[in-house]
Order: C-alpha cells, then structure tokens, then sequence
C-alpha cells in the first residue's frame, strides 16, 4: 500500500484524512519543533499537542498544514515564554543512556517536582494502554522508527499504525488532561 500523502489528496480535491496528515507531517514538524526547541522531547510534545488540537478543529481548519506549522510555532514560543529553561526526562525511564533525574541545575525545586509528577503521570497513564499499542507508542517516542520500521516490526499497515498512534497520542492527553496536568 503506498504512502499517503497530502500531495495525492489535493490532486482530486478530496481533503486529507487525519491519519494522512500524521503520516506525511509528523517528521517534518518534529524537525521543525525540534529546531525551534532544541530538545527532541519538547518537540515530540508540541507535535502532539499540534495534532491533538488539530483533532479537536479538525473540521474548521481549511489548510491543515499551515495551520499545524503554526500551531507548533506558537507552542514552542508559548512553551519558552512560560518555561524558560526545563529539565529533560526520559519519557520511558527505561534507556540505560537516560536518567530520570533532571539535567538543569537552574531549575526551581517545586518545577522539578511539577514535572516529575507530570512524568510519573504519564507514565500510569502509559500503563492504561494495551501492550500492542504501548509498544507503538514506545518505538515512536523512545526508539524513534518510522511508521514503516513499525508496521515490520509488529506486522501492521502503516496507516494502522498511524492510527493506533493517533488514538494513543489523544487518550494519553485526554487522560492528562483529566487529571489536571498539562499536556
């Protein structure tokens, strides 16, 4: 099955589908969130803040990439006005390359907790999902594959795992946000 492009969909004016979006825009805007950022975690965050709220708007948005290249944009300034500075975690705690412990000395000890509490958060949250889709979750954000290393690897479609993705991303932030955390 080929790749869904949003190129393709223009060509017969049909709109792209959400799960088409994520699979043509999610690397370019994490190269773009990830240049604005300078940290890979925070810009896999606001790329999926991005395509959360794209979800929410989807049927008001009229040129879907632009709106999420400026979506992005506007929370990575949001993200530095209001942070400044901030610790990185690794979201899995699993890496034997990463440590839980913050990397930023500077940082206020109630922010540190805020976000350790955020991480912990997360992960319970992680630990609500089935184990095919922590898996997903786990080679995108901590292994960092493809869609199609992904699709080999567990024997899906890539649009399935582009789905299975999405519907991951949103539950998790849906569940963050039931908590009161931000996402």
């Amino acid at each position: 099955m080929p790749k869904p492009t949003i190129e393709a969909n223009e060509a017969d004016d049909t709109p792209p589908t959400l799960s088409e979006l994520f699979v043509a825009m999610e690397g370019p805007l994490l190269a773009y969130a990830t240049n604005l950022m300078k940290n890979r975690y925070d810009a896999q965050d606001l790329v999926q803040e991005a395509f959360v709220r794209l979800h929410n708007h989807f049927d008001e948005v009229r040129q879907p990439k632009a709106w999420l290249y400026r979506t992005v944009r506007n929370l990575a300034f949001n993200h530095k006005r209001k942070h400044g500075r901030m610790i990185t975690f690794d979201p899995s705690g699993q890496d034997e390359g990463y440590s839980r412990e913050p990397t930023d000395e500077d940082v206020l000890p109630d922010e540190r907790i805020e976000r350790m509490e955020a991480v912990g958060m997360l992960m319970l949250c992680m630990d609500r999902l089935d184990d095919e889709v922590k898996a997903l979750v786990r080679m995108k954000f901590v292994e960092e594959l493809s869609y199609k290393e992904m699709a080999s690897r567990t024997g899906l479609s890539v649009g399935n795992v582009g789905y299975k993705l999405h519907h991951a991303i949103k539950f998790l932030a849906d569940e963050m946000k039931s908590e009161g955390l931000p996402i």
